[in-house]
């Protein structure tokens, strides 16, 4: 077991009506979400869209102009000094001393803790246990961000703050972190993590908030967030030229075939099971056999951009 964190009625943490201006311009303006105990839950938006500043005031970096910022109960300004031994952050910049040593780094994270994980385990879990004697500047990026997320966990926090915990890791190690932040969940503990990469925020967030501008501009989990809106589309292969007059009048209003290239046809829309079978009962009842039957469905990476635009951000 990672960690064990104690059940409780209130959430991990619960923004709300928060405000943060810099020299005047808002880099928050009235976001307000809730991460519930054993809740993984990913903070997604441009840059610049207000994702770090949002974070720093949940981990009392930062003081909100308005609003309230709530976690595990406590206010993470006024109450740092008890909210502190109960949570885990890992900066993206690692935070570690450059000189020191992957081993020493750990242990020392790890003494401040009263029941910490074992060192040397954590280590040979994230695939460190060749570094332990390696100096910090001498580590991969890699393996920087794996030393990072050792040390936010090793304490056993209640809450885990992770931002871009995969960044610059290899397809296993990836996964390898992907395991842990599941196993957490499974322990008990809530994250609460940004991420660049929308196939990782699908994979382990139970909700998605998506901001831009310092506003949220959708949320919900990845399957309420993909489906809403979404025109999917089903395509399939059959011999050209076939006529569609039949199939058009036995789907629902708002599906039209459409033989977009020659042998190659397409039905817009929101494709359900029914729509499905009704091409395929089509297909038999003309005695064709449709090959290469597709279906496919908005990407989440589909709504982002269409929610906060295709224009870089710098």
């Amino acid at each position: 077991m990672i960690a064990q964190a104690p059940k409780s009625a209130q959430p991990a943490v619960q923004v709300t009506d928060v405000r943060k201006s810099y020299d005047g311009v808002p880099a928050v303006d009235g976001l307000g979400f809730i991460v519930e105990q054993a809740q993984v839950l990913a903070l997604l938006g441009p840059n610049g869209a207000g994702k770090t500043t949002t974070v720093e005031m949940c981990e009392g970096f930062v003081t909100p102009d308005s609003g309230s910022v709530r976690v595990l109960g406590l206010d993470p300004i006024t109450q740092s000094s008890q909210l502190r031994p109960r949570i885990g952050v890992m900066l993206q910049g690692g935070g570690a001393y450059p000189g020191s040593k992957t081993g020493e780094m750990l242990r020392l994270v790890a003494s401040y803790s009263a029941n910490p994980l074992d060192a040397d385990w954590l280590l040979d879990c994230l695939g460190l246990e060749q570094a332990v004697h390696v100096p910090y500047r001498r580590l991969s990026g890699g393996q920087q961000q794996r030393l990072a997320l050792a040390c936010a966990i090793v304490g056993r926090p209640e809450l885990v703050f992770l931002d871009e915990p995969t960044a610059g890791l290899d397809a296993q190690a990836r996964l390898l972190v992907w395991e842990l932040i599941d196993a957490l969940r499974r322990d008990g503990v809530s994250v609460l993590l940004t991420t660049h990469l929308m196939d990782e925020a699908e994979q382990l967030a139970d909700e998605l908030v998506i901001i831009d501008h310092g506003k949220i501009v959708a949320s919900g989990t990845a399957s309420e967030l993909t489906k809403q809106g979404a025109e999917g589309r089903l395509r399939f292969t059959a011999p050209p030229g076939l006529e569609l007059s039949l199939l058009d009048a036995a789907l629902p209003p708002g599906y039209r075939p459409v033989e977009e290239t020659q042998g190659s046809y397409v039905i817009e829309g929101v494709i359900e099971p029914h729509v499905l079978v009704t091409v395929t009962t089509w297909c038999a009842e003309q005695n064709v056999l449709a090959t290469e039957l597709q279906v496919d469905q908005r990407r989440l990476e589909d709504v982002f951009l269409e929610l906060t635009g295709r224009e870089l951000r710098r």
